[in-house]
């Protein structure tokens, strides 16, 4: 084992911002992510596993721990008994905006309304990432685990990840356990895309037929428009996505809101008496608009729910801002909104 000492962290992540890793290691096997953990162990200092950084805000004291960067790869293609169904076995550390590609090139449905997020294809079923009208939960087979507890690699069907809206197991009741290091996925090869969303029924009309690969580019068009997709030199780039999840209220709390902001907001459903509400809906109508600059920090100039490093923000400054939005938001609507990305180190 020869952990790198004080390894930065900022230009790992998309945000930007926070100090060193005391240690940090790349895992390319699950042989060195056992060695790895072990090693945390025996010195006794704590681990954090790090992914594609899009969803984390370090802090600026860094971190004292060691930090394991994931670095598996491979994609396998495994044809199913049943014509229409292929398994893809993907390692935990392939970037998950390419396995999209290779999976609507394919012809395979199921992920493509999941093109252009960033970040790896391990942090997939800890967040159960979604997005227009898509999450990993309704494609994932089976997720494969180095358990830190018992110290053994395990595998956890679908229905044994607890997925819901944002959550899984891993980020909720066994937060901190588990090292993902494969995802199996199955896909509907020739299946339709999934055209739930009202900004792709504007791209493709309802007597269209677009392909899987015109639809996923549809999404990183989109995504482009709202700066939630990694470009080189545009600005609005520099965070860690939504930083907010999109709260879920009982439905008699709509119209209180209604009151308050003098006019209904947009809602969807979310299963019965209750209503998911866009938490960007309620920043800007809390007074935070696209382009809001507080210093260094602030938020996207093309999506109120991402908050941005204009460049030199610390970590502190990005989680001011954000929890005066949060608090805004709470004493204006009775709506506490939860922040979506990971904090290490604080």
């Amino acid at each position: 084992m020869h952990p790198i000492e004080n390894k930065p962290l900022a230009p790992l992540t998309t945000l930007g911002v926070g100090g060193p890793a005391r240690y940090f290691l790349e895992a390319h096997s699950e042989e060195e992510i056992l060695e790895g953990s072990t090693w945390a162990q025996q010195k006794g200092i704590p681990l954090f596993v790090l992914g594609g950084g899009s969803n984390l805000v370090v802090s600026d004291k860094g971190f004292d721990g060691l930090v394991l960067h994931i670095a598996l790869r491979g994609v396998e293609v495994i044809e199913s008994e049943s014509a229409d169904q292929v398994l893809f076995r993907v390692a935990a550390g392939e970037d998950w905006d390419a396995f999209v590609q290779q999976a609507v090139e394919a012809n395979c449905a199921g992920v493509e309304c999941l093109a252009g997020i960033p970040g790896t294809v391990g942090g997939t079923p800890v967040q159960n990432v979604g997005a227009y009208g898509q999450e990993v939960a309704s494609v994932i087979q089976r997720v494969r685990a180095f358990d830190l507890q018992q110290r053994v690699f395990v595998e956890f069907s679908a229905a044994e990840c607890a997925f819901a809206y944002r959550r899984s197991r891993f980020n909720s009741t066994d937060k901190g356990r588990y090292i993902v290091t494969r995802v199996d996925f199955k896909l509907q090869r020739g299946g339709a895309p999934t055209l739930k969303y009202v900004d792709l029924q504007r791209i493709f009309p309802a007597e269209a037929t677009p392909t899987l690969v015109e639809v996923a580019a549809a999404v990183r068009l989109i995504r482009q428009s709202k700066g939630m997709l990694l470009v080189e030199g545009d600005a609005d780039c520099h965070s860690a996505g939504s930083f907010f999840k999109n709260p879920v209220v009982p439905v008699q709390a709509v119209q209180a809101i209604a009151s308050v902001a003098g006019a209904p907001p947009p809602t969807y459903d979310a299963g019965p008496e209750h209503r998911k509400i866009p938490a960007a809906w309620l920043i800007e109508q809390a007074g935070f608009t696209k382009g809001y600059t507080r210093g260094a920090a602030g938020i996207s100039t093309r999506h109120t729910l991402a908050l941005v490093n204009r460049g030199g923000a610390t970590a502190v400054e990005i989680l001011a801002l954000a929890e005066d939005i949060r608090a805004t938001v709470a004493s204006r609507f009775g709506v506490t909104l939860e922040m979506e990305p990971i904090q290490l180190g604080f």
